[in-house]
């Protein structure tokens, strides 16, 4: 079983940690510095706070006939297009885009290849500092790797791939609609990356009532007119930020900001990538409100051709 992480970043090093202790023949693709680090030191990561080191394969160009069994890509939404241009004459089968997004998948594949998109997101969180990497995968509970095909379908290579993580000690989840349960996703991380960006020290944002109560609101929101457009949360525990009184959720979002678990898997991220959380923040933003006049017009549309129904019918 062959390999490739594209990106890296921690999630990309996360990965390609896992994988190549699990005995999967594993390559990461890198640039700059980091490639430069990879090279000369290996990949250093931190577990159990002691520092470890894994001999991992690095290349810093793809060539067209290297054929792997999965490509991880592992980049930050706004890198995406650039790499897909650089993976579209690559032969290899299939693509893991582990991205937040809010694009459609088949825009994707117009670059690719059709087949060649499995949508995913990763399960994990950390930091690279001083060229170590210290980053964990999240609770299952919370949030596994999360997969599936564009057509919802379960088939042979999700089962290989769902083996793979399970082999690797991966928390993994297969669902049904992954634009769905990537339109939840943002839901909810624009609102808690947003907070850190709209208080004075992020660092100790979960003091922040005033934050936390804005925070809170705009995730029951989103959440309400989320499921009242599509009928439908993925995952159902998303639900939680419709019903929850809004006192109760401002309580458990200060405690969770303040947790080891915020500073890992939300602070890291969120301070790190900001160009990245903005722009999702203005795509995600743009499209609800495109989502609300679409839905108008078909509202509208339907009125006016039950309306012209009526009127030939008894005419």
């Amino acid at each position: 079983m062959r390999i490739l992480i594209y990106g890296a970043g921690v999630i990309g090093s996360l990965y390609a940690v896992l994988l190549k202790e699990a005995g999967y023949d594993t390559t990461i693709y890198a640039r700059g510095h980091r490639l430069e680090v990879l090279q000369n030191q290996g990949l250093l990561y931190k577990k159990n706070n002691i520092i470890k080191k894994v001999d991992i394969k690095v290349i810093d160009h793809l060539q067209d006939n290297a054929i792997y069994d999965f490509i991880f890509l592992t980049v930050r939404e706004n890198q995406l297009y650039q790499a897909l241009k650089e993976l579209k004459s690559n032969k290899s089968k299939t693509i893991i885009t582990m991205v937040n997004t809010l694009d459609n998948y088949e825009k994707w594949e117009s670059i690719v290849g059709k087949g060649k998109i499995l949508p995913a997101f990763p399960g994990a969180g950390g930091s690279i500092t001083n060229n170590i990497l210290d980053a964990a995968l999240t609770p299952k509970i919370i949030q596994p790797t999360t997969l599936s095909e564009i057509s919802g379908k379960k088939t042979k290579r999700t089962e290989q791939l769902l083996q793979i993580l399970k082999h690797a000690h991966i928390p993994y989840q297969q669902v049904n609609n992954m634009h769905i349960w990537q339109l939840c996703h943002l839901r909810m991380v624009v609102p808690l990356a947003d907070a850190y960006y709209q208080t004075e020290n992020p660092k100790f944002v979960g003091q922040d009532k005033v934050v936390m109560r804005k925070t809170a609101i705009q995730l029951k929101k989103n959440f309400n007119t989320l499921y009242k457009n599509l009928n439908t949360l993925s995952p159902v525990k998303m639900h939680i930020f419709r019903y929850l009184p809004t006192s109760i959720l401002i309580y458990i979002l200060s405690q969770t900001f303040k947790s080891s678990f915020g500073k890992k898997f939300m602070y890291q991220h969120s301070m790190k990538a900001p160009d990245e959380m903005r722009e999702l923040h203005k795509q995600f933003y743009y499209f609800t409100l495109n989502l609300r006049k679409l839905l108008l017009w078909v509202i509208l549309f339907s009125e006016y051709t039950i309306t012209i129904f009526v009127i030939c019918f008894f005419k």
